[in-house]
């Protein structure tokens, strides 16, 4: 795991502060912490009408306490349906044999296919995230040809790894996502568009 990927991690707000550089990008994985959601820049801002409208008074009243209650809100680990990408770091083994995967998988998954799509024998895999949106899963392979900037590659529950799609490497995937200040921005311009607000 690279400098560059660590600090766009802090940047996102997650903790780093167990990645030990003598470790593999897995276990360093496995080692940070987010306390809340990823929000992507193609995010479709659900739910910001309904919180507007239930805080309205405080927008008017006090704005930065509105935005800080939002942000608070939306950067948690709520129950709402929002759009939002979950961070997670569970190994999937589907080639291992005798592996839980391996057993589970058998004869679901094309391993010609996915070692074609990855490139190296009977690969493993670590889940990094998923979300509501197609596709809903992110993998890395654990035996990446480049452990400081892994490729990622997602699937869906509805084609899980009939269907692979090289996502670019960890540091350009980490891009797609905003840090609190530029979700802030993204509900303002709404805010602004929709409610006629100055």
């Amino acid at each position: 795991m690279n400098d560059t990927i660590i600090n766009k991690i802090k940047t996102l707000g997650g903790n780093t502060n167990a990645v030990d550089q003598g470790k593999s990008f897995i276990e360093n994985w496995q080692n940070i912490t987010f306390n809340h959601y990823l929000y992507d820049k193609d995010w479709d801002v659900y739910g910001i009408d309904q919180f507007y409208e239930s805080n309205k008074e405080l927008y008017h009243n006090q704005p930065e306490k509105f935005y800080e209650n939002l942000l608070n809100h939306y950067f948690s680990a709520h129950d709402s349906a929002y759009g939002q990408y979950f961070v997670k770091d569970w190994v999937f083994t589907p080639f291992k044999e005798g592996s839980e995967d391996n057993e589970e998988f058998e004869d679901l998954i094309d391993q010609d296919y996915v070692e074609e799509i990855i490139g190296l024998p009977k690969p493993e895999f670590m889940c990094i995230m998923y979300s509501y949106g197609y596709p809903d899963h992110y993998f890395v392979c654990t035996t990446d040809p480049d452990p400081s900037n892994l490729t990622v590659y997602s699937t869906d529950h509805e084609v899980y790894f009939d269907e692979l799609e090289n996502e670019g490497n960890m540091e350009g995937f980490l891009d797609r996502f905003m840090t609190k200040q530029e979700f802030r921005e993204v509900v303002t311009g709404y805010l602004t568009e929709k409610f006629n607000l100055t």
